[in-house]
């Protein structure tokens, strides 16, 4: 279950990126509602909300009038770290990983994730993971880092940002 402040943070993320489309009038859908179907480690599918979901437009309106969840890989996928952060960290990287999602966000606002990947001390972390040649390569950003997006590479945006909402 999501706390207020994490879906804060979803929602402040989703609307600089739904104006970085407006403004840039770029082919995609921003949306905290679409169902994306993945597979496990071990073949068994299964459906996943990304925090914030960035879809080309043309995939999304491929098909309506579908209930069913999309199939095509998301350009970029957010998640707000939550208790459950393995889930993040681990199932969804590689279920995202190799359903060919493009960009993927792990904003861990909290440091609650392992000292692995967070360091120690713990800091609030933006992870960005970019697709290369199927597998993913990671950019930690911290503090006042300007977080850089490859499917949005004028958003200006620091963790210190995210962090004060």
């Amino acid at each position: 279950m999501a706390t207020r402040q994490h879906d804060d943070i979803a929602d402040f993320i989703a609307d600089l990126m739904k104006a970085e489309v407006n403004r840039l009038k770029l082919n995609y859908k921003v949306s905290d509602r679409i169902m994306i179907a993945t597979l496990t480690k071990n073949g068994r599918e299964q459906g996943r909300f990304p925090d914030v979901s960035v879809v080309n437009l043309d995939i999304w309106r491929a098909n309506r009038s579908a209930y069913s969840a999309l199939r095509e890989p998301l350009q970029l996928a957010v998640e707000i770290v939550s208790t459950n952060w393995e889930d993040d960290y681990i199932d969804k990287l590689d279920e995202y990983q190799r359903l060919g999602i493009f960009e993927y966000w792990i904003v861990d606002y909290l440091a609650i994730g392992s000292r692995d990947y967070l360091g120690n001390p713990k800091i609030p972390t933006v992870f960005v993971y970019q697709l290369n040649d199927g597998v993913y390569q990671v950019t930690a950003f911290r503090g006042y880092d300007r977080i850089i997006s490859p499917t949005f590479p004028e958003l200006e945006l620091t963790v210190d940002e995210i962090l004060e909402v």
